[in-house]
């Protein structure tokens, strides 16, 4: 998509940008010189390892001047842009501490210059984490002497079912280990405030907490729980395992991306739990045993040991950091599946909306609907519209239309079909056994179809039970019901206008399933890896509509192919002028990995997976969506080594954006003495002329300290203007 198709993709949104900014994007559609974003940005564009158009580089001198590149250990950002570190891993908070791998960021102003700042601790990086943590943490952990017990199971194995073990001293060392995995994620509240130089501090007041993967474990800090799924976790009995403690819950983590309502609570969206507890359920909603998912050698399983309820993780929790005693509710009509992120829209005189994506290989994009109204978009009130409404679920149609399915006990079944997916595998709930079944043939999809007519037909119970039931397997039942399968959606954003941006972040196939191969393709028809930005918008602008048109806005990739420069946009975040700011998320596997050339031994082009290492560490995007610059973005900065940049948030005058950098050093560990290697990469100009470019590349990290061989450790940041002018 290149920006002049950008541009005309606005559509409705352009029409409320300024004269002279229409003048200038007419300009575009006519071919005629456009202003660049770097001569109109409030700050000069980051030089990042790949050229790219917003640049302005011409081509001919690209060579030169991307022939050499040294990256940084470091938050680089543009010129004119500084940040302040408010907190890292290990900080105190409350009477605990500041978890690891920071992501969703979320401010709520008490006061000029004050607030609460809300922050999500996703998982730990064991191997990182482990070589860390007696540095930071002070203390150490029985690590190694749960590794030999595992070892000595037998060659090759590496698990053990720790729920099951009796009472000793090798499932007391693990109980210690997981509760200190389960300590670093969750949720924090910390209070800070903006000094007269533009720096951000802590002001460290009552209000100031977390909450664990193990809060109520030891503690009465259980979260709460509204909505159907309350009747499947009171069950006396079941198919399956119940925890004995009904509607209360212990913990939250996999706490990913999440988002803000405007009455000034947050809301956390639980991700990967399925790397914790098993993600499969009976058809009565009951969790499978604690044994299907038991404690490795990678840290994983870590609920295997405290018996907790898989059914109990991957749902959006709510909390209002302004209540020092509010430990967080998970409100269950918004499904259970591995939320990335929340789009709030929230007006006066009508239903509520909230988007979230699923963020795995064939996920899909749910929207739930309120049943009541809102009155006042800032009551508090309006937490209790979360308690009742329906979930539906997107099916994408290949002409830019699409429809909302409510997943409810009389929803039709009607497969994903294998043949219709990227890969070829779809997964189905499995009956009469629970769990779910991966499924690679047509023939079998539809003999599931002729056996199940409605959702109903495969859960068990009252209607609400099957309800609950539904929530609880959404991802597997919205496969039944024949939702579309996407690629990655992370997150989900929602402009002033109403108009619902989504990030998907990579079109492969994976164990999981994979995406749709008449939406999600690449610009030739190709499986793509690189990702893309959609904007949807609902028939009519009415958050409960039952229909929307939606459009590919932006594509990730290198310029010469229309890609827009990044690769696997992630969290989405908007300004106070309606732009758009991303985050990206490659795998830190894929960081700097040398392209020497661009082809295989056997000759063949190398696979889009494999040229991600082009584009250097995960890095921080502005792309404007009006005025002269629309459809031009600018990279602002890039990570730390090995590190994702997460939780972009801005305070309301635009004059701060807070940052996550998450898992620096994932892959190395502690940089050793300043350890750098050189690659070689064989680049592209944004016209496709080849050349090669030698990069410096840290090995390891010591962010953000900086010192040589000090601990890497996840930090929230605050960027801001050294001017101190609003950032756009």
């Amino acid at each position: 998509l290149k920006r002049r198709q950008f541009l005309l993709f606005l559509g409705a949104t352009a029409t409320t940008a300024t004269l002279g900014s229409l003048e200038r994007s007419q300009q575009s559609f006519l071919g005629l010189p456009q202003a660049s974003a770097a001569e109109e940005m409030a700050f000069s564009p980051l030089k990042g390892p790949l050229p790219y158009k917003g640049l302005n580089i011409e081509a001919a001198l690209q060579k030169v001047e991307y022939s050499e590149y040294v990256v940084q250990d470091d938050l680089v950002l543009a010129e004119g842009l500084t940040y302040d570190v408010i907190g890292s891993w290990g900080d105190p908070v409350g009477d605990s501490r500041f978890g690891y791998n920071n992501d969703y960021l979320s401010f709520v102003s008490t006061g000029p210059d004050e607030g609460y700042l809300t922050i999500n601790f996703e998982y730990i990086s064991d191997a990182t984490w482990l070589q860390t943590y007696p540095t930071v943490i002070g203390k150490s952990l029985p690590a190694e002497a749960v590794m030999a017990a595992i070892a000595a199971q037998g060659e090759g194995i590496e698990a053990i079912d720790a729920y099951g073990l009796p009472e000793g001293e090798l499932k007391s060392q693990i109980t210690d280990l997981c509760k200190e995995t389960l300590l670093d994620q969750g949720i924090g509240v910390i209070s800070i405030k903006r000094e007269p130089d533009g720096r951000w501090v802590r002001t460290n007041s009552a209000s100031d907490r977390r909450i664990t993967g193990m809060s109520g474990l030891e503690d009465d800090r259980y979260l709460q729980v509204t909505g159907p799924a309350t009747a499947i976790f009171n069950k006396q009995s079941g198919q399956g395992y119940l925890d004995g403690l009904g509607s209360q819950i212990i913990g939250t983590f996999g706490n990913c991306s999440g988002g803000t309502t405007p009455w000034g609570t947050v809301l956390s969206a639980e991700e990967n739990i399925q790397s914790q507890v098993p993600e499969g359920v009976y058809a009565d909603g009951t969790s499978l045993a604690p044994s299907e998912k038991p404690f490795d050698v990678s840290l994983d399983g870590q609920g295997n040991v405290l018996g907790l309820a898989g059914n109990k993780y991957g749902w959006i929790v709510e909390v209002d950091p302004s209540n020092a005693n509010d430990y967080g509710t998970k409100h269950t009509w918004l499904g259970r599946f591995r939320h990335e992120g929340v789009g709030v829209r929230v007006e006066a005189g009508k239903q509520l909306a909230f988007y979230s994506g699923c963020d795995r290989r064939g996920g899909h994009v749910y929207k739930f609907i309120s049943t009541g109204t809102v009155t006042d978009p800032q009551d508090k009130a309006n937490s209790g519209l979360l308690a009742d409404g329906m979930l539906h679920v997107a099916k994408f149609n290949p002409d830019g239309t699409g429809q909302w399915m409510a997943l409810t006990p009389s929803t039709p079944v009607d497969p994903v079909l294998p043949s219709s997916v990227v890969g070829g595998l779809v997964t189905l709930p499995s009956r009469p056994d629970g769990g779910f079944e991966t499924v690679e043939d047509d023939a079998v999809a539809l003999s599931f179809k002729s056996q199940y007519a409605t959702l109903g037909d495969l859960y068990e119970g009252s209607e609400l039970e099957k309800q609950g039931a539904i929530l609880i397997d959404a991802h597997f039942a919205a496969n039944a019901a024949g939702a579309t399968s996407t690629a990655r959606p992370e997150d989900t954003d929602v402009r002033a206008d109403g108009t619902v941006f989504i990030a998907f972040t990579s079109g492969l196939s994976g164990g999981d399933g994979g995406p749709d191969k008449s939406i999600f393709v690449g610009p030739n028809g190709e499986d793509f890896e690189f990702g893309w930005i959609m904007k949807l918008m609902e028939d009519d602008s009415n958050p409960a509509a039952s229909t929307f048109t939606w459009e590919m806005v932006a594509l990730g990739g290198e310029p010469v192919d229309g890609g827009f420069g990044f690769a696997n946009p992630d969290n989405l975040e908007f300004d106070r002028k309606g732009n758009l700011w991303l985050v990206t998320d490659m795998s830190t596997s894929t960081h700097n990995k040398p392209v020497p050339t661009r082809l295989s031994e056997e000759g063949e082009m190398l696979t889009q997976k494999a040229l991600l290492g082009l584009f250097g560490n995960n890095s921080v995007w502005y792309f404007p969506l009006e005025g002269p610059q629309a459809g031009e973005p600018v990279m602002i900065g890039y990570g730390p080594m090995e590190c994702e940049m997460t939780g972009p948030f801005f305070t309301d005058d635009d004059k701060t954006l807070f940052l996550s950098a998450q898992h620096p050093g994932e892959r190395n560990g502690i940089r050793q003495d300043m350890a750098a290697e050189v690659h070689q990469y064989e680049m592209k100009t944004t016209v496709g002329e080849s050349f090669i470019q030698n990069r410096v590349v840290p090995v390891g990290s010591n962010w953000p300290d900086k010192q040589p061989n000090s601990a890497p450790k996840p930090a929230v940041v605050a960027v801001r203007q050294i001017d101190g002018n609003p950032l756009s």
